[in-house]
């Protein structure tokens, strides 16, 4: 699957995710599912009422009392959204080296790091709470990880960006920080 997060002129917008040959059109107030349809460019999908096109990063919309063009996909925001749609329930960032961290509540936790390079599946983790504070510990055999969240605001100042957890992760001893914010 592929989630975009489109940024419409009038501060419009609305999140597309393609599976196959169907596009689900998350609109304000409604979820409509459109199939492809041939296109001279792009693509286009529709459902006979909403038709939805996009081409690289540009989209447009028509839909009864939704209508966008010249809409921009925020590919950072994209980001996020396609976690959430995943099933993602609390996912975190960090910078030096660039990592991220995405908890699906009682099921895993996929660890990131090293900007891309490393990656770590961890199943079922422990789960401790504490007031404004969860940790979470897990290991895989070869490696374990200490996952600390904590209900205090963290700006990541790389991206400005202001989220509403300070995250701190341990893998085998080596601790890295970041921010982090629940996704449903």
């Amino acid at each position: 699957a592929v989630t975009a997060v489109y940024d419409c002129p009038g501060g419009r917008s609305f999140v597309a995710r393609i599976q196959g040959d169907t596009a689900w059109l998350f609109l304000p107030g409604n979820t409509v599912p459109a199939i492809h349809t041939p296109s001279g460019s792009g693509a286009k999908y529709t459902d006979g009422v909403i038709t939805y096109w996009s081409h690289g990063d540009e989209a447009m919309i028509e839909a009864p009392g939704f209508e966008a063009r010249g809409c921009r996909n925020n590919r950072r925001a994209a980001i996020w959204e396609h976690a959430k749609l995943n099933g993602v329930d609390f996912r975190a960032v960090g910078n030096e080296p660039g990592w991220y961290l995405e908890i699906s509540r009682g099921r895993n936790i996929v660890f990131v790091t090293d900007y891309g390079q490393a990656r770590f599946d961890f199943r079922a983790p422990d789960v401790d709470q504490d007031g404004a504070r969860t940790i979470y510990r897990t290991g895989d055999g070869d490696h374990e990880l200490l996952v600390q969240l904590e209900g205090r605001r963290c700006l990541d100042t790389m991206a400005d960006d202001e989220y509403e957890t300070t995250v701190t992760v341990t893998l085998d001893g080596r601790e890295l920080r970041g921010c982090g914010r629940a996704l449903h």
